[in-house]
């Protein structure tokens, strides 16, 4: 896989990664050496949903989630905001900043996106939001000035009351609005994986809802493919979804080489800043 030049990197990081105080360093660093390239601009999107977890229990509460993604019930929001825009955001910022790279904090709607309850899941996942739109115009001026935003996936209502989005889902959003050239998602596996659990170099969208379809894609993997899928078919350029715990995919990537599972589709038409997400 060869990253494109004409449009900026959406990355999304998450799983272990953010488990420790501070963010993995090596990642940081090689996060930080792909910012100062400045042959691209670059995007950074987080999760976080172990901290959360953690901090969800010490508080008294009890973790939730079904097919992959947290139940999130209005006595929870509250708390999944603090982790989120507030311990994991900054300390994202501050682990770019250690390494010497410019990233500025945001959540969803400071960065001008638009968010609403995310009605097709087929329950009710309470204060679980999606992406429907967004200007990025926001983004396009700390862009411009050479600075790289760091978004957390909380987002916020038309009443005003926030919303978690799941960061994977965030991610394809923000590379449809920003008109990006290439998603990547690091995550905790190497890529997905087939039924003999060996990493696909490349698959199409069909080929993902394949998976989905008879179970070879399951539990917290279902919404990362389903993330590449949509961002594959919304920007027209390719994702790849690739381990965090290996920097040097960076590397490799950013020179030409193939890592991790990359994610196309032939007939993907790249959206416009206004175009509502379905």
């Amino acid at each position: 896989m060869t990253l494109h030049d004409e449009g900026p990197l959406v990355v999304k990081i998450g799983g272990g990664a953010l488990d420790g105080t501070t963010p993995d360093a090596a990642l940081m660093e090689a996060l930080a050496g792909l910012i100062a390239r400045e042959t691209r601009q670059v995007v950074i999107v987080h999760g976080g949903g172990s901290v959360v977890d953690a901090h969800i229990r010490k508080v008294g509460l009890e973790p939730m989630r079904r097919d992959g993604i947290r139940i999130t019930p209005r006595e929870h929001i509250g708390e999944v905001v603090a982790v989120l825009a507030g311990r994991i955001n900054k300390a994202v910022v501050g682990g770019l900043r250690r390494a010497g790279a410019p990233g500025v904090g945001l959540c969803l709607a400071d960065a001008g996106f638009e968010t609403e309850i995310d009605t097709s899941l087929g329950f009710d996942a309470g204060r679980v939001g999606t992406v429907t739109g967004g200007d990025a115009l926001a983004l396009r001026v700390l862009l411009d000035a050479g600075l790289a935003p760091v978004i957390c996936s909380i987002g916020i209502d038309a009443e005003g009351e926030a919303l978690n989005v799941n960061a994977d889902t965030a991610a394809a959003g923000v590379a449809c609005a920003l008109g990006a050239s290439e998603m990547l998602l690091l995550t905790d596996v190497a890529g997905i994986l087939d039924a003999s659990d060996e990493t696909i170099d490349e698959i199409d969208v069909e080929g993902i809802d394949e998976l989905i379809a008879t179970g070879v894609v399951r539990n917290g993997m279902v919404p990362k493919a389903r993330a590449g899928a949509q961002a594959a078919s919304m920007i027209g350029a390719p994702v790849t979804i690739a381990s965090w715990r290996d920097p040097e995919s960076l590397r490799i990537l950013c020179e030409g080489g193939r890592t991790g599972t990359r994610v196309v589709c032939g007939a993907a038409r790249r959206c416009t800043p206004e175009a509502r997400l379905v």
